[in-house]
Formats: C-alpha cells, structure tokens, sequence
C-alpha cells in the first residue's frame, strides 16, 4: 500500500521560509513516465498544482506563481520529496498534498492536473501572515 506523510507546514510572516517534506512508502514506480508533485489548496478554492518533478530524470515543472520561490527535489534513494518555499506570502496561505502518479510523455504539458496523480497524503497546512 502506497503511503504519502506530509510534514513540515506551519504558519511563518510574509517573506518567510519553509520546507516541506514529503515521506514516501511502498511506491515503486520507476520508469521515465513517474512523477511526484505539490498541490495546494485554500479554502474555497480549487486545488492548485505547484510544482512536479519526473523522479526519473529529475526534469521540474513549475507553476507561475510558484517560480523563482518554490524549489521541488528528492532525496536519492527517492523516499523523501520536498518543496523548499521561500518569500512566501498571504496568497500562499493552503493546505499542501504531495501526490504520486505517471504521466505519459504527451500529457507532461499538463501535469498539473490532480487526475494524473493516483496517490495522495492528507496534507501539511502552511498558513502566512502580514
């Protein structure tokens, strides 16, 4: 059974820094089409892909909002995913889920999409403050 554990949320002022961590257990994807990704999604709103990173290759996708700020990586042994967010601000304010899942190399326009991603934790909440 293929287990995600968030850790690391926490509330921070505008400007702030923080690392996010994701635990990875039982999942065995290793072809060039397996990807992991961050979500996050404040209330009312829909769930919103932030980065994603082909654990394969290690190439990474960004959302608009998220670059030059946001950092996705893996661990080696490709236990633990991460998400380093630096200046962040109010609009940040979300719950955040690593999630797990292939993408064909046609579809990697939209990774972004939650209905690529199989598996999913339960979240870190991030909460920031002017």
């Amino acid at each position: 059974q293929v287990e995600l554990a968030e850790s690391g949320g926490g509330s921070v002022q505008d400007g702030g820094s923080l690392r996010l961590s994701c635990a990875v257990e039982n999942y065995s994807c290793t072809g060039s089409d397996c990807f992991m990704a961050w979500f996050r999604q404040a209330p009312g709103k829909e769930r919103e892909g932030v980065a994603s990173i082909n654990t394969h290759s290690g190439y990474t996708y960004y959302a608009a909002s998220a670059k030059g700020r946001f950092a996705i990586s893996q661990d080696n042994a490709k236990t633990t995913l991460y998400l380093q967010m630096n200046s962040l601000n109010a609009e940040d304010t979300a719950m955040y889920f690593c999630a797990a899942g292939a993408i064909s190399a046609g579809d990697v326009s939209t990774w972004n999409r939650a209905s690529h991603y199989r598996f999913w934790g339960q979240g870190t909440q991030v909460s920031v403050s002017s």
